[in-house]
């Protein structure tokens, strides 16, 4: 069965951006991995994977959607994780438009 490009993405590239999300408000903001989990809605144990690479791989290197991560990151630090879904939305848009979206297929 051929599955829509949301769906691929939410299985296959949604852990992807989360890990990058999980990484900017750790070494850019300074937030612990509890706190971290609180703000993204996921258990500690998810970013302890997401840190130990278990889980979200592979790595996103564009500069452009990193910056956008980061910036995605501030929103939901400062905003609430109310933010959570907008700004991962935001970022898997950005992602479904640049080259960086071959990395999902080679997941």
């Amino acid at each position: 069965m051929k599955h829509s490009s949301c769906e691929y993405i939410m299985w296959n590239g949604l852990p992807v951006i989360r890990k990058e999300i999980a990484v900017s408000m750790i070494n850019d903001y300074g937030l612990n991995q509890k706190e971290t989990a609180e703000k993204l809605d996921i258990t500690p144990a998810a970013v302890c994977q997401y840190l130990s690479k278990k889980r979200g791989r592979p790595h996103i290197f564009n500069k452009i959607i990193l910056s956008e991560i980061k910036l995605s990151a501030k929103n939901i630090i400062e905003n609430g994780n109310g933010y959570i879904i907008p700004e991962t939305c935001r970022i898997c848009k950005l992602v479904k438009k640049s080259t960086e979206h071959d990395l999902f297929n080679k997941i």
